[in-house]
């Protein structure tokens, strides 16, 4: 048969190759040209085949599998199927072994596509190797098309049974955007395994649909750790991370053992609480396991503690941490800066380029946050131009708000509004809106005004931003105005949010609001107030009412103050905890001037450090005075 093949190579430009000795088929000895079995190309392969032609030797001798991953992206590919023909093997397998080898090699999943399309073009069956095999090519390539045939053959051949390439599919059109495709997929199955469960809730999770996600996970029966840790995580990723260490507390009384990946996730949502006591158990669990050399968990325990307010744990473990990457220097400066040490940040930064580094847009955007809570002008714009000239970033609107802050809270108000109206991106609302935080600073109505502008058509339900201005008109005596932008909240149906302040004592989370006489021990928390304020007048606290634009009599607008959630957090901190010991509060909004004025006193009479973790920043008060040296 082969005879007739296209052999058109000529014999005589047979290479020189060192023979090896084979047995004919009379038991004589002859030799046969390393050719037959190391060919590396079509043209090779048939100078093999002539050889064994002319020298009456089986075709057998030929190394099968190595015909195939010759000729399988080239046009010989009828050519090696007439081979494996005429010496009666069944191709299917080894077409298969070049999928696998194709679907195993980075950077191939084009080839096993390519090959697939090969073996349906010259009618090659298929089995639920090849699909395994091209499902994955399809994964890689995020090919959904290709994904459909796949599925159609797995229909057509009855492999629906097969719950490795059903899983593989649910998990291809999930990640590919068709989630309607995956859930009917998932729905139709006649069977499931605990894989087919943790599939869907990662990538419902994954979607954003941690509800379906939490509803199919209560339905399994079976779970294993990558169940819980899938729907942990899709929990912290949604914003629930209450949620997630409650659930993660569920799985630690069924007995499992929580590996690198579960480690991290109820890390990050302990950051999200600052749920200090669970991170440090965490931490203690993480290195009992192990964990230690694990750059991912390292960097999530950082993250966890500066979040927390603990910046000198997260020092430590940054600097035990032998590895660091970028993520890690960069964690560890916008640590600093959020804590109002921006002279250090910006040493860390100069030691990590020291140590031949090079930052990226989070880096900067960490540093540049340490000028801005600092006033850091001239390094500031220096940082910012660095980003372009000296390591190619292009600022992003991130980096650009926070010049935006620098300028405007420094006073730099027409500054900041040129470098607004000539950015190559268009402003958000973020940036309009640090610079109406910035024109509150100033008291500049005009300035103001022109902010408001913006932000009420590109945010328009955001109450914060009717409050500043409402406030900045009644700080100038422009009561009708005050009044008309509350009107106008109203009008537009904008609800003001409540200050919310928590505080975790024992492992329990206390919810304050402003205003707040619900509390099991309000009663015992006024009191201790009242017993407070008075050692705090005597140290010069004097209530800023003018904070309070309510038309309401003196002593009302006092007892307003009062009753805000941050100092009724730290009054029941007072009350639940040891003498000495460090109060963490945290809070929705941001902290008001008499809050931090109150405060500052309160931690030199109670001699204690008292941490608060605004939307913005950290306030450290110690003795009478604050981290942020009242600028922020």
């Amino acid at each position: 048969m082969l005879n007739s093949l296209s052999l058109a190579s000529p014999l005589h430009h047979f290479p020189s190759k060192k023979l090896k000795p084979s047995i004919d088929t009379n038991n004589n000895v002859q030799t046969t040209p390393s050719i037959v079995h190391h060919f590396t190309s079509p043209f090779e392969l048939k100078q093999a085949i002539a050889f064994l032609i002319k020298t009456n030797i089986p075709l057998s001798l030929l190394p099968l599998p190595r015909i195939a991953s010759v000729c399988a992206l080239t046009p010989y590919f009828p050519f090696a199927q007439q081979i494996f023909d005429s010496v009666n093997e069944q191709e299917l397998s080894l077409w298969n072994s070049c999928l696998r080898k194709f679907a195993e090699t980075p950077c191939s999943a084009a080839d096993v596509m390519f090959l697939f399309q090969q073996m349906r073009s010259y009618n090659v069956g298929v089995d639920c190797f090849t699909c395994s095999f091209v499902l994955k090519a399809c994964v890689e390539l995020r090919d959904v098309s290709c994904a459909r045939i796949v599925h159609a053959l797995i229909e057509k051949f009855g492999y629906q049974s097969n719950l490795v390439l059903v899983n593989a599919l649910i998990h291809l059109y999930a990640i590919c955007g068709v989630m309607g495709d995956a859930v009917l997929l998932f729905d139709k199955m006649p069977q499931r395994d605990v894989v087919s469960w943790n599939v869907m809730i990662t990538q419902l999770a994954k979607e954003g649909d941690v509800d379906e996600a939490f509803e199919l996970f209560g339905r399994m029966k079976e779970r294993n750790l990558r169940s819980w840790t899938a729907m942990i995580t899709g929990l912290v990723h949604c914003g629930k991370a209450k949620e997630a260490v409650r659930l993660f507390v569920e799985m630690e009384e069924t007995g499992l053992k929580a590996n690198e990946v579960t480690v991290v996730a109820v890390l990050a949502a302990c950051a999200d609480l600052g749920a200090l006591e669970l991170g440090r158990r965490i931490h203690e669990y993480s290195d009992e396991s192990g964990f230690k050399r694990n750059v991912h968990v390292c960097n999530t325990l950082i993250d966890m503690y500066i979040k927390s307010g603990c910046l000198e744990a997260a020092k430590v473990v940054f600097e035990e941490l032998k590895d660091r990457t970028i993520v890690s220097w960069s964690a560890m400066i916008q640590g600093l800066a959020i804590h109002g040490q921006a002279d250090e940040a910006l040493e860390l930064f100069n030691e990590m380029i020291r140590m031949g580094l090079k930052p990226n847009e989070v880096t900067f955007l960490g540093i540049l946050h340490a000028c801005s809570h600092m006033g850091m002008i001239k390094e500031g714009r220096e940082f910012f131009a660095s980003m372009s000239r000296d390591y190619n970033i292009s600022p992003q609107i991130e980096h650009y708000g926070c010049m935006v802050d620098l300028l405007s809270r420094t006073g730099l108000l027409q500054d900041a509004y040129e470098l607004i109206t000539s950015m190559p991106i268009k402003p958000n609302a973020v940036i309009w809106g640090s610079f109406l935080g910035g024109c509150r600073i100033q008291k500049d109505v005009e300035m103001a005004e022109e902010a408001m502008r913006h932000l009420g058509v590109l945010d328009p339900l955001n109450d914060g931003y009717y409050i500043i201005m409402s406030n900045i008109y009644a700080e100038a005596k422009r009561w009708e105005d005050a009044a008309r932008v509350r009107k106008l909240m109203k009008d537009r149906g904008v609800k003001k949010t409540p200050g919310l302040s928590t505080i975790t004592i024992a492992q329990a989370t206390h919810e304050f609001v402003a205003g707040d006489d619900n509390h099991p021990q309000a009663d015992e928390i006024f009191k201790k107030w009242d017993k407070l304020l008075k050692q705090m007048r005597s140290k010069g606290y004097v209530p800023n009412t003018s904070l309070v634009v309510l038309d309401i009599e003196e002593n009302e607008k006092e007892r307003y103050l009062y009753r805000h959630s941050e100092k009724l957090a730290l009054v029941f901190g007072l009350m639940n905890t040891k003498a000495g010991e460090t109060i963490r509060i945290m809070k929705n909004l941001r902290v008001c001037e008499d809050c931090h004025a109150a405060f500052k006193v309160i931690s030199e009479i109670v001699k204690r450090e008292i941490v608060v973790r605004d939307r913005n920043r950290f306030h450290y008060f110690k003795d009478g005075f604050c981290s942020c040296k009242d600028y922020w």
